[in-house]
C-alpha cells in the first residue's frame, strides 16, 4: 500500500499546487478590497503550508493518532471557511480541500465535513450580499450538486483504498504462503535426499560390508585346516571391497549403480546371484524369460535393489540350501522373482530397513513389491512397469 502511494502521491501534489496557485491569483485578481484579498491570500497559504507541513506527514502514515487526524481536519475547514468568507472566488480551493479530507477521516465524517465545506461557499455569499446577492441563485444548486459529487468522489476514494490494503494483505499473505511453500519443499526435499542415501547405503555399503566379514570369518576358520578355500574367500572379500568401493564413487557422483553403468540389467542381477553362490554354500539358479521391455534407468535400478537385499537376506536369515533368481516379462512389467526354500519369516513383523526400503523404492516407480514367507521358504516378487 505504501509503495502504491510514493508511487502515485505526486499526482496529488500537482493537484494541490495548481489548486493553491489558481485560486490565489483568482483572490489577488478579483473584485474585493485589498483587505479581504490579504485574509483570503493568507488563509490559502496558511492551508497550503499546514498540508505540507502537517497533513502530508498524516495522510502517509496509516498509523496516525485519530486525534491528530481530526484536529487537522478542522484546521483545514476552519481555514477554507475563512478564505470563502474574505473572497467567494476562493471557492476553487474545494478541490484540494476535499479529497484532502477524504484522505485524512473515515468515510462518513469526511462526507460530513466536505457537506459543511461546500455549503461554506453560499454561506459565505448570505453573509456578505445578503439573499439578494447576485451569484446566490446560480451558488445554491451548485453548491448542491457539488456536495453529491464530493461525497460520490470520496466514496470511490475510499474503495479504491480499501482494495488497495485489500490487495497488499492478499499479497503479504500470499509471499508468506509462497516462503512457507518453499520452506517445506527444502525441508521434503532434504528428508527424501536422507531416506535415498540411505537406501543406497542399505543395498550397497552395508551389505558389501557384512558379505567381507563374513568371507572374513570363515577365511579365520578355514586358514589352517583348508587354506585353498582360505585364499578363494580372501579373493572374493578383495573383489567385493573393490565393488563397494566403486559403488561409493558412484554414490559421491551422483551416477548410476556401478552394475548398470557396466552392463545390462540381466547381467547386473547374475552376477549379484554369482556372488551368493561363491560366498556360500546355496545352490543359485538363474533364469530370464524372453527379452525383457525398457523400464528406464530408475525401474532397473529398483529391480537391482531388490535382488541385491532379498540375496542379502537368503545369505544372512534364510538358512537356504537353494535359491532361485528369476527376471521375466509379465503384462508390460518387468518381475523379479527371488524364492529361497528356507525357514521363513513372518513378512508383518519385520523390523529392519531392507523391506521398507524396498517397498518405498517399487512405488517411487509406480511399481510393488509382495512377500509370501513361511516354514518352507520365502518368494519375494517385485514387479516395475514399462
Amino acid at each position: 500500500m505504501k509503495d502504491a502511494w510514493d508511487r502515485f502521491n505526486w499526482l496529488w501534489e500537482v493537484l494541490f499546487a495548481v489548486a493553491y496557485l489558481a485560486t490565489t491569483l483568482l483572490v489577488l485578481l478579483g473584485p474585493a478590497g485589498p483587505p479581504r484579498k490579504v485574509v483570503a491570500a493568507g488563509a490559502l497559504t496558511a492551508l497550503a503550508l499546514s498540508y505540507l507541513l502537517w497533513g502530508r506527514r498524516l495522510v502517509r502514515d496509516e498509523g496516525s493518532p485519530a486525534g491528530q487526524r481530526w484536529a487537522f481536519a478542522i484546521v483545514v475547514l476552519a481555514l477554507v471557511g475563512v478564505a470563502l468568507l474574505a473572497e467567494g472566488s476562493s471557492g476553487f480551493i474545494l478541490f484540494m480541500a476535499c479529497p484532502l479530507l477524504f484522505s485524512t477521516l473515515e468515510f462518513r465524517p469526511a462526507a460530513i465535513l466536505t457537506a459543511v465545506a461546500i455549503l461554506i461557499n453560499p454561506a459565505a455569499a448570505i453573509v456578505n450580499d445578503g439573499f439578494t446577492g447576485p451569484t446566490l441563485h446560480i451558488m445554491l444548486p451548485m453548491s448542491a450538486i457539488l456536495v453529491v459529487f464530493g461525497v460520490l468522489c470520496g466514496k470511490f476514494i475510499g474503495h479504491v483504498i480499501d482494495e488497495s490494503k485489500g490487495r497488499a494483505d492478499l499479497i503479504a499473505k500470499l509471499e508468506a504462503s509462497q516462503a512457507e511453500v518453499a520452506r517445506l519443499s527444502r525441508e521434503a526435499g532434504t528428508a527424501a535426499e536422507r531416506e535415498r542415501l540411505a537406501r543406497e547405503i542399505h543395498d550397497t555399503l552395508a551389505q558389501g560390508f557384512t558379505s567381507i566379514v563374513t568371507l572374513a570369518q570363515a577365511i579365520e576358520s578355514e586358514l589352517d585346516t583348508d587354506p585353498a578355500a582360505a585364499r578363494r574367500h580372501a579373493e572374493l572379500a578383495a573383489r567385493t571391497a573393490r565393488d563397494n568401493l566403486t559403488e561409493a564413487r558412484a554414490m559421491v557422483a551422483a551416477l548410476a549403480p556401478a552394475d548398470l553403468a557396466a552392463g545390462s540389467l540381466v547381467d547386473a542381477v547374475r552376477r549379484q546371484a554369482d556372488r551368493l553362490a561363491d560366498s556360500s554354500d546355496v545352490r543359485v539358479q538363474y533364469e530370464v524369460d524372453g527379452p525383457l521391455p525398457p523400464i528406464g534407468m530408475a525401474g532397473e535400478v529398483v529391480l537391482l535393489r531388490g535382488a541385491q537385499e532379498a540375496l542379502n537376506n537368503v545369505r544372512r536369515h534364510a538358512a537356504a540350501s537353494a535359491v532361485s533368481v528369476r527376471l521375466s516379462a509379465v503384462d508390460g512389467s518387468v518381475r523379479l522373482s527371488v524364492r529361497d526354500d528356507g525357514t521363513g519369516f513372518d513378512p508383518d513383523r519385520a523390523t529392519g530397513f531392507g523391506l521398507r526400503g524396498m517397498r518405498s523404492r517399487a512405488e517411487q516407480v509406480g511399481g510393488r513389491l509382495s512377500v509370501r514367507s513361511g516354514p518352507s521358504g520365502t518368494e519375494l516378487t517385485l514387479e516395475v512397469p514399462a
